[in-house]
């Protein structure tokens, strides 16, 4: 494996149209998904699962049929992407992203461009209603966001082509934010709303949050006020949702032609994006740092576990020998002390030396004298006696053999090590000062 840094942003054109928080998502999903030095693939060769991060977040709006929703979205990328009325004029799903050129895409191609979402196949029907909007717009932070636009929701007889209230409450999990548009002048409260926000109170609550949209539309002050008690009153009876403290602010398109009094506190639905995009550039740097030191751990770990392991199959293979060299040679030495036996000391000496012969003898000798020294009626049940501890070393030999497993290769150890520095020296660097230029950019937009 070739210690190749990963690829950065080097071109001054794209670096001068984006900005640094786009420029650190991507920067750290590349480190995640690189070809070569990617932090999935070497995390997969140990056996460990990562997911890339996300280069934008997703935000999830979601509310009754003409709610506003698709009309916010228009507003905030600042090009007329979704259409908008009074009828239901969305009625399956659509995700809104940045991009190079305008496109629209639809089911598998949708699945591809968001492989996260693949469950999505799960839910019979939605396939067909599925579908994908990039636009070239680089308004506000829309270059790091995702809207995904939900269907209008209706009570009474209207019927979905697919579950329409788990697939919302699934892609509410996903979501990073979840607005829930309250149309004054329509179905406010409709149960089927409340019914998924109910749902969604309970998995990921932290993520909800309420809106009044189109309170130019809703009269007097005095009949706003009476439309949010309604609705705030609506959600606190809901076991789910009687939390103190509700939140809806009021937010309407600004329209210059049609000044309003009433308060629009619509630039802080953009500070609530811009601030989950801040969050989210710090999770995926503190995430970056965490699956950084969880490769590393394993990699020491699976080095010290190969080690341990080398050292129980030595013990192991010597254990081995042992019990088969005494398997073999005491049978062995037994049968030639017979033999031997049967030969005079003279003869011996001319066939192996005098030297050699005192010592041999002396073996032959100590083991006919013990072979004498078995009553007669004994030595047959000695020999299988003998025989069996003989054939259970033996049997011992081949259990030591098989013992311990599957050890590194010298190219396996090499590789990982090497997976180890590229880690240490390349990402974690790379991760430090992505890090600083983070701070720098808090720093800069504080100053401003």
């Amino acid at each position: 494996m070739s210690a190749r840094k990963p690829r950065s942003v080097a071109n001054p054109l794209e670096s001068a149209i984006t900005t640094p928080s786009e420029r650190i998502l991507r920067e750290c999903h590349s480190l995640y998904v690189d070809d070569q030095n990617g932090l999935v693939k070497i995390a997969s060769s140990l056996g460990v699962r990562l997911l890339p991060p996300r280069k934008k977040i997703i935000v999830m709006i979601m509310g009754n049929h003409s709610a506003g929703k698709s009309s916010f979205i228009n507003w905030y990328v600042e090009e007329h992407i979704q259409k908008t009325g009074v009828a239901i004029e969305t009625q399956g799903f659509t995700f809104i992203t940045s991009g190079r050129k305008r496109e629209s895409l639809t089911g598998n191609a949708t699945l591809h461009l968001y492989p996260h979402f693949r469950p999505l196949l799960e839910f019979k029907g939605l396939m067909d209603y599925l579908s994908a909007e990039i636009s070239t717009s680089k308004q506000k932070k829309f270059s790091l966001v995702t809207f995904l636009d939900t269907p209008g929701l209706v009570d009474g007889d209207m019927i979905y082509p697919f579950d329409v209230n788990s697939a919302i409450t699934w892609l509410g999990e996903q979501a990073d934010l979840i607005f829930v548009f309250f149309d004054p002048m329509g179905q406010a409260l409709c149960k089927r709303t409340l019914n998924i926000v109910e749902k969604l109170s309970d998995k990921c609550g932290d993520k909800l949050l309420f809106y009044l949209s189109k309170a130019d539309e809703a009269g007097k002050e005095t009949d706003r006020q009476r439309v949010m008690m309604q609705i705030v009153q609506e959600l606190c009876r809901r076991p789910g949702l009687n939390k103190c403290g509700f939140e809806m602010p009021t937010i309407y398109i600004p329209n210059p032609q049609k000044p309003s009094r009433c308060v629009n506190q619509i630039d802080g639905v953009c500070q609530t994006i811009e601030k989950t995009i801040n969050q989210a550039v710090q999770k995926t740097l503190d995430q970056l740092e965490k699956d950084c030191d969880l490769i590393c751990s394993t990699i020491s770990s699976r080095l010290e576990q190969d080690r341990a392991e080398v050292t129980y199959k030595k013990t192991a293979h010597l254990y081995s020998f042992l019990c088969g060299a005494l398997g073999v040679f005491l049978p062995a030495l037994f049968i030639l002390s017979f033999i031997v036996n049967t030969f005079s000391k003279e003869q011996l000496d001319e066939l192996l030396g005098e030297v050699e012969t005192k010592y041999f003898f002396s073996i032959i000798f100590l083991v006919m004298y013990l072979w004498e020294w078995i009553p007669e009626d004994g030595q047959v049940v000695f020999v299988i006696i003998f025989g069996a501890f003989c054939y259970l070393l033996l049997f011992l030999a081949k259990y030591f053999a098989g013992q311990g497993n599957k050890t590194l290769t010298k190219k396996e150890k090499r590789m990982i090590t090497e997976y180890n520095d590229y880690i240490q020296d390349v990402v974690k660097t790379k991760k430090g000062k992505l890090y600083e230029w983070y701070l720098q950019q808090c720093a800069a937009e504080y100053d401003l």
